[in-house]
């Protein structure tokens, strides 16, 4: 099951469970489409590979599969 990180690892940005512009590599970091499209080139930073548009966890699944609340901002992730 996908982690559903709350947040842009590159801006920061707030990224609820709902949010149609969170973007995730194959190893599920997540970074906000702005991002993705004017910073990193379509390419994720910390493992080299592409985006895709994070899935939608349906509100009726979040309580019993919660997303995570662990933010971590990586300032230099595209350094």
């Amino acid at each position: 099951m996908l982690e559903l990180r709350p947040y842009c690892e590159y801006c920061d940005k707030d990224l609820p469970p709902s949010a149609a512009d969170a973007m995730i590599c194959t190893f599920e970091c997540t970074f906000c489409r702005n991002c993705v499209e004017t910073k990193l080139g379509g390419t994720c930073p910390n493992c080299g590979g592409n985006f895709a548009a994070r899935p939608i966890r349906p509100e009726g699944k979040l309580a019993k599969n919660p997303p995570s609340t662990v933010r971590v901002l990586k300032k230099d992730c595209a350094a």
